[in-house]
C-alpha cells in the first residue's frame, strides 16, 4: 500500500536526483503531475524543461515517471517549479510560455529579469502577466553594489556636478540625492549582496 509518505519521499528523491546542478544554473524547470493519479493518491510526474512543458502527452508522462497511464488519466498539471518567477501551481501551458520567454533573454539577465517580475513593478505583455522584453530593457539600469554607487555613476554620466567646482563637491549630498532617486526606481536584492535597478515608467 502506497503511503502519502512514501509518495512525499519518491518526490524528493526525483527532485533531489534532477536538481543536482550549479549555484549559476538558471534553467526554467517544472515538475509536471497526473491529476487522476494525484487524485487517487499516487504522486505520479516528472521535471521537464519549462518551455517544453505543453509538449509533453499523458503517455510520456507516465513513461518517464516509471509507471503505465490509466484511462482516466487525461489531464497534467504543474505542482513545481524552479527559475520561475511565478507562485502556485498552473497548466502546463501557461509555464510553457514562461519558459519560452525566458529563453529568449540573454543567460546573464535572466536573474533581472525574474527579480524585475518579482519587484510587482513590472511591464506585463498584453493581457496577461508575462513580462513585456521591450519594457525589461529600457527600464533594467544594471545590477550595482548599491543603489548609492548606481546614483554616483549617473551623477557623473549626466554631468549634473560639471558646474560645481572641485572644492565644493565633496558637500554635495550624495546620501540624499540618492534618496530622492528611489522615488524613481526600484530595486531587488542580486546575488553576492548587490542590487538590480530598474528605472519606474
Amino acid at each position: 500500500m502506497t503511503t502519502d509518505h512514501d509518495n512525499r519521499q519518491t518526490y524528493r528523491e526525483d527532485y533531489d536526483m534532477t536538481t543536482m546542478t550549479t549555484a549559476t544554473e538558471t534553467a526554467a524547470r517544472v515538475w509536471i503531475g497526473c491529476l487522476a493519479c494525484y487524485n487517487s493518491g499516487d504522486l505520479v510526474g516528472a521535471w521537464y524543461d519549462a518551455a517544453d512543458a505543453d509538449d509533453v502527452s499523458i503517455d510520456a508522462l507516465h513513461v518517464d515517471s516509471g509507471t503505465i497511464a490509466r484511462v482516466s488519466c487525461e489531464e497534467m498539471w504543474v505542482m513545481d517549479h524552479e527559475h520561475l518567477p511565478i507562485r502556485g501551481e498552473r497548466s502546463p501551458a501557461e509555464a510553457a510560455e514562461w519558459g519560452r520567454l525566458l529563453d529568449d533573454v540573454d543567460e546573464w539577465q535572466r536573474d533581472a529579469l525574474l527579480a524585475w517580475v518579482r519587484s510587482g513593478d513590472y511591464v506585463a505583455e498584453g493581457h496577461g502577466d508575462l513580462p513585456s522584453l521591450p519594457d525589461f530593457e529600457e527600464q533594467y539600469a544594471g545590477e550595482w553594489d548599491s543603489f548609492t554607487e548606481y546614483a554616483v555613476e549617473l551623477a557623473e554620466d549626466t554631468g549634473m556636478l560639471a558646474e560645481v567646482p572641485e572644492w565644493a563637491r565633496p558637500y554635495f549630498d550624495m546620501d540624499k540625492f540618492a534618496h530622492d532617486l528611489t522615488f524613481d526606481h526600484t530595486t531587488e536584492p542580486a546575488p553576492g549582496g548587490g542590487v538590480y535597478v530598474f528605472r519606474s515608467l
